[in-house]
């Protein structure tokens, strides 16, 4: 289910694909791949000028995948597709990676973690049932109410 690169992509990126045989996952091939029956792991990556933890995300997932193999597929968001479905999932900071199940969402990592929170993480998302994502925060105000009025 892999899919051709964009040319001059990072070559840490670009081995996901090359190397690592992950999917790249785009708006025409979305739903398809989130979702397949079973665990499916999606990385939002971002721009690695402006995200330096992109690329060290690129060397963790595939260890993450290494150290959980055949537990789920491993789909990669490159920065257009990852800024477009990043809302639907809700987590707040860059790179980021997301569990699915059945399609469904199970729980995200977001930014850089040490190497022993993302073992019991992943072991504790795979283990769960799948739940709402996360809503990302919209202040909300009662009409009439104040600065600083929390209703």
């Amino acid at each position: 289910m892999t899919a051709p690169t964009p040319e001059g992509l990072h070559p840490l990126l670009q081995q996901l694909f090359t190397r690592h045989g992950f999917t790249e996952v785009r708006a025409d091939n979305f739903d398809a791949f989130a979702g397949q029956r079973g665990h499916t792991l999606l990385l939002f990556t971002e721009d690695p000028h402006r995200y330096k933890e992109t690329l060290d995300l690129a060397v963790i997932v595939p260890e993450i995948a290494r150290a959980f193999a055949g537990r789920f597929a491993v789909g990669v968001l490159l920065p257009a597709a990852a800024r477009e479905h990043q809302p639907r999932y809700g987590f707040r900071r860059w790179p980021a990676f997301v569990l699915l199940k059945d399609g469904a969402y199970v729980g995200a990592i977001d930014g850089l973690r040490d190497w022993g929170e993302y073992g019991a993480e992943v072991t504790r998302l795979l283990a769960a049932e799948p739940s709402r994502p996360p809503a990302i925060g919209i202040a909300v105000a009662a009409a009439g109410a104040g600065p600083g009025a929390c209703h």
